[in-house]
């Protein structure tokens, strides 16, 4: 009996853990021209980890298209 409890208790628990769960996400995109840099945070509330990842990207890409300057983004 304490075996099937424990077991439950241990499904249960691995259920919660690896849910996908929304969180507030922050990206940060450093972009650089002519040696000088300058970082800018884009808050992203409520969002999966992929969504925000997805958005962190469209930033960066978007950044980059204007031709000016590097810009790099992450989570």
């Amino acid at each position: 009996m304490k075996f099937k409890i424990f077991s439950l208790s241990l499904f249960a628990l691995s259920v919660v853990a690896f849910s996908s769960c929304k969180k507030d996400y922050t990206c940060t995109c450093t972009t650089t021209v002519a040696g000088v840099s300058k970082t800018n945070a884009h808050d992203l509330p409520n969002q999966h980890y992929s969504d925000a990842k997805s958005a962190c990207d469209r930033f960066e890409s978007d950044a980059n298209n204007g031709g000016i300057g590097t810009t790099n983004c992450h989570l």
